[in-house]
């Protein structure tokens, strides 16, 4: 008999990137990283904390950013029928299986899923909280945005939004990088886990243990932040 495959969501590859609504705190913040890149900038200028700037709204905005770079990434092969053919623990980074949680607290389950299943439910997670005004506020009062970004839970979300989001670049470097780089995309993906990186060393945003399956990519690359750091 042969074993069951983990069918794609429905509506999978249908991702869209998140915006900023012009003039609010998250807009403001945004403008920096993109000023800063837009004029030739380093990547350590790009993801330092601009002065008199609130840490965790850069984290808030970061966060939407770095999400938009990976899900136009997975846009771009979502629609392969190869997808398919993984089974319920296949794509996954060497001597690791990252399973999918749904539910909470004692109504919680983990379910094994497949690598595109599991980047999907990812991708989709990430935009519903993002998409919560109540968790991330995109309005005209940045006071207000601020005291949301600033608790306790909002931190423990991003901490969860960032390793879902390194995980998503795990499981694209150890299956699909092939196919990226027939597509001529290698280099843009390169580039944006080197962004993602050095921000996540600057904030210290990733456990160690989380970075394990990737090192022999991680380790040069935090290698070069902390020469350019000069640390």
């Amino acid at each position: 008999m042969a074993s069951a495959r983990s069918a794609l969501p429905t509506g999978a590859g249908t991702f869209q990137p998140l915006r900023h609504r012009s003039g609010t705190l998250r807009d403001r913040l945004h403008g920096y990283t993109k000023q800063t890149l837009g004029a030739g900038g380093s990547l350590n200028d790009a993801v330092s904390l601009p002065q008199g700037e609130s840490c965790a709204g850069w984290v808030a905005v970061h966060a939407i950013d770095f999400y938009n770079d990976v899900s136009t990434i997975w846009a771009v092969m979502a629609e392969d029928p190869y997808l398919d053919s993984f089974r319920p623990g296949e794509g996954f980074p060497s001597g690791v299986e990252y399973r999918w949680s749904e539910g909470s607290g004692r109504d919680a389950t983990t379910v094994s899923v497949s690598a595109p299943v599991y980047i999907e439910k990812v991708l989709q997670w990430i935009a519903d909280q993002i998409n919560d005004e109540t968790k991330f506020p995109d309005d005209d009062d940045e006071a207000e945005a601020l005291r949301v970004f600033q608790t306790p839970q909002f931190a423990a979300l991003c901490g969860q939004i960032f390793r879902r989001l390194f995980r998503v670049y795990g499981i694209i470097y150890s299956s699909f990088f092939g196919t990226l780089e027939a597509l001529q995309m290698a280099p843009h993906l390169n580039t944006c886990f080197k962004h993602f990186m050095f921000f996540c060393t600057e904030f210290g945003l990733l456990p160690e243990r989380e970075m394990e399956p990737l090192e022999v990519l991680v380790k040069p690359i935090r290698k070069q932040y902390h020469l350019s750091k000069g640390k």
